[in-house]
């Protein structure tokens, strides 16, 4: 196993673990930030793609590029979306509902792909949707319209579009992971354009511009060439492994840090829902090292 590629992995997905405690303190809604995102992976990933002079390899083909561009769609609105749960709920409700993204793909992949669900697989989903009733918490006075602005909605959506992210993402075969990439976020920056407020960058602190700069400049630059370098030269089953860091370092920051004290009853709800996802990541993951947007 190449040790460095599991290092690298490992510090990308512990840094992407702390994008929630700076989310919190960037002082911007999560349409400019995610808008700030794309800026900066697009310049940086964008620089290495031609440093490196993958983009005189690169193979164009029409279907390709039309379903990356569909995935850069999916890509972006599961970042707003993630941002937006971060924003009303706390990191650990969100962290661990986004994560039911590979139970998303199991269910799609039966519903339009027909792949074959075994009994097993069927369970893990039960056990991952009771946790997540038990996490989100059963409040009979709760009004309709309180749930569907909760952080709940917000990052089961964001789960949703992750998992239309890895699902387009798998029939992408000749493309670079670089040119898949800047081509999502140069998606993202159009799609974004129009509804962007420059107003809400006014009156920031300096503390605020730093958490903004390091959201763009650490979490998706620097995380995205960690991440992208040691990709393949991992298996599917250790890549798989090491994702979980991020909720671990997640769920450390918002319980140590932010002072979040989960329920008993959404304790175990969370370890329903991660004991759900990894074993459907142990089944699932029998082939080649993944070629997905994880970040």
């Amino acid at each position: 196993m190449n040790r460095a590629a599991m290092l690298k992995m490992t510090l990308s997905m512990a840094i992407f673990g702390s994008i929630g405690f700076f989310t919190g303190k960037t002082g911007i809604p999560a349409i400019e930030l995610v808008f700030v995102r794309c800026i900066f992976a697009t310049l940086f990933l964008g620089s290495l793609w031609l440093i490196t002079g993958q983009h005189k390899k690169e193979t164009w083909k029409k279907r390709e590029l039309l379903q990356t561009l569909l995935c850069g769609v999916f890509l972006v609105l599961n970042w707003v979306f993630l941002f937006k749960a971060f924003e009303v709920t706390s990191i650990t409700i969100a962290i661990t509902i986004y994560n039911l993204a590979p139970i998303i793909v199991l269910l799609l992949g039966t519903l339009f792909l027909k792949e074959r669900m075994t009994w097993t697989s069927l369970i893990a989903i039960l056990v991952c949707f009771l946790g997540s009733v038990l996490i989100v918490g059963i409040n009979t006075t709760q009004s309709l319209s309180a749930f569907l602005g909760s952080g709940f909605l917000w990052a089961l959506l964001a789960a949703f579009c992750y998992a239309m992210t890895m699902l387009l993402g798998k029939g992408v075969n000749h493309l670079s992971a670089y040119a898949m990439t800047f081509v999502q976020t140069t998606v993202g920056i159009v799609i974004l354009l129009p509804f962007l407020q420059l107003n809400v960058f006014q009156g920031l602190t300096m503390e605020n511009w730093l958490y903004i700069i390091g959201t763009g400049l650490i979490h998706t630059g620097f995380v995205y060439y960690l991440f992208f370098d040691s990709l393949r030269k991992l298996t599917a089953v250790v890549i798989s492994a090491l994702v979980f860091v991020d909720p671990v370092v997640a769920i450390l920051l918002d319980t140590w840090i932010l002072d979040f004290r989960p329920t008993p009853m959404q304790v175990l709800g969370i370890l329903m829902v991660f004991g759900g996802i990894i074993y459907t990541l142990i089944k699932s993951n029998k082939r080649e090292p993944i070629e997905s947007t994880e970040v």
